[in-house]
């Protein structure tokens, strides 16, 4: 065999078993995992992020952080493909993912099962290393380029801005969701030691 033939073989074969590794839970997936969670959930909600690239970082930061599920709309937000895993570097495989039908109905639910909802905006009042993130959380993140939708921003029980000394108005989504997760490990990191 060609060595042509062989890398492309070895394309083929990898591809097909990231294709089958991941599938999708659903919501009555979601809410077994969290009631089978032996403390309070940790969350990742992100709103219309249709770049791949950033789906798998924040997936792989989902990881680190210990995130217990990543949460995106069906609709207009990108899905697992082969570049996310790629990029995700396992995270993929070991976060749970779940494509909802309505965002803004899941986090209503959520928020009925006592999770608390902090989202992300360029123009909100409180810091996030201000904001309380302890307890029972999903963060939650905008698109690339408008942020939170109307509906998604208005059903958080909470607005936190990442403070920017530069130029540029807003960190890329997978940079900003890195720092807010970490935020949260760090909070919950020093609440053990008290």
């Amino acid at each position: 065999m060609s060595k042509s033939k062989r890398s492309k073989k070895v394309r083929e074969h990898r591809h097909s078993d990231l294709k089958a590794a991941v599938r999708p839970l659903t919501e009555d997936d979601l809410f077994s995992l969290l009631d089978g969670l032996a403390r309070p959930p940790f969350l990742l909600i992100l709103d219309n992020v249709q770049d791949p690239h950033n789906l798998g970082a924040c997936l792989r930061s989902a990881d680190g952080a210990g995130v217990d599920a990543v949460i995106v709309p069906k609709d207009r937000a990108a899905p697992i493909t082969e570049t996310v895993r790629l990029i995700a570097c396992g995270a993929a495989e070991s976060v749970p993912f779940v494509q909802v039908t309505n965002l803004a109905r899941m986090m209503k639910q959520l928020q009925t099962a006592g999770v608390w909802l902090v989202g992300t905006a360029d123009d909100a009042e409180k810091s996030l290393y201000d904001a309380d993130l302890g307890g029972p959380l999903g963060l939650v993140l905008g698109s690339e380029g408008t942020g939170l939708r109307r509906l998604t921003r208005e059903n958080c029980d909470l607005l936190v801005k990442i403070p920017m000394a530069g130029k540029v108005e807003s960190l890329n989504v997978s940079v900003a969701a890195g720092i807010c997760l970490y935020e949260v490990v760090r909070q919950r990191s020093i609440a053990k030691t008290l």
